[in-house]
């Protein structure tokens, strides 16, 4: 079984480049390491994203976890520069990610993210629209609204301290009107990383005929 993981923001891909005569004025980027930053931040995501290789190298020593050291880890594992770019999208604040796998879903792609040097939830999931977007199923937060929802606000009053503990579990898939598709996502809800859990937060994130992201909601499970 696979170690589980969270959510990150994406980031644009950066590259250290080795300058050479005057250097770029101030506020300003080398053409090349522009136009670089340009097509990383269009990489749709594909199976060419897919990397799964060696990372000792970044566990010891000065450069240990960063997102260089990373970066040249995919590289000598042969990374496609694919893989690369969206290791450095999914990395920031000292986190560092990648895509370990990635299958078509309906129109939809699902792919499967690494975070190895978290001490838990080191497995998360990105939802893939036909657009490109990228949805984070462990991004879900206990805000108002959904504290309003009378399920969740259930297995609040009787557990105030519970928290969504990542990773999310597909629950399944459904037909929308029209042509469209809803994914289902389980969080299970606990009062500690340790504890049992207490209940389920389950998610549905919908999409159109074209596949493109259109909303999520929270929805109660089906009964048993």
């Amino acid at each position: 079984m696979r170690r589980s993981r969270l959510l990150l923001p994406a980031l644009g891909l950066v590259l250290l480049t080795a300058c050479q005569g005057q250097p770029p004025e101030a506020g300003k980027e080398p053409a090349d390491s522009a136009q670089t930053a340009a097509a990383d931040s269009n990489l749709r995501w594909s199976d060419a994203v897919v990397w799964d290789g060696d990372l000792n190298a970044c566990r010891q020593g000065d450069n240990a976890a960063t997102r260089d050291c990373l970066r040249d880890a995919m590289r000598a594992g042969g990374a496609s520069a694919d893989a690369i770019a969206a290791a450095q999208q999914l990395s920031s604040a000292g986190e560092l990610a990648y895509v370990t796998a990635w299958h078509e879903h309906d129109g939809l792609g699902v792919a499967t993210v690494e975070y190895p040097f978290r001490a838990n939830t080191n497995e998360g999931t990105r939802l893939v629209d036909a657009q490109g977007k990228r949805i984070d199923v462990d991004a879900v937060q206990l805000d108002d609204t959904l504290r309003a929802d009378p399920a969740v606000k259930a297995i609040l009053d009787a557990h105030p301290q519970a928290t969504p503990f990542a990773p999310a579990q597909s629950a399944g898939a459904s037909p929308l009107d029209g042509g469209g598709i809803r994914l289902l996502y389980r969080t299970p809800l606990r009062d500690c990383h340790a504890c049992p859990d207490v209940g389920q937060l389950q998610v549905a994130y919908d999409f159109d005929a074209k596949r493109t992201f259109i909303g999520q909601q929270v929805v109660p499970d089906a009964p048993k």
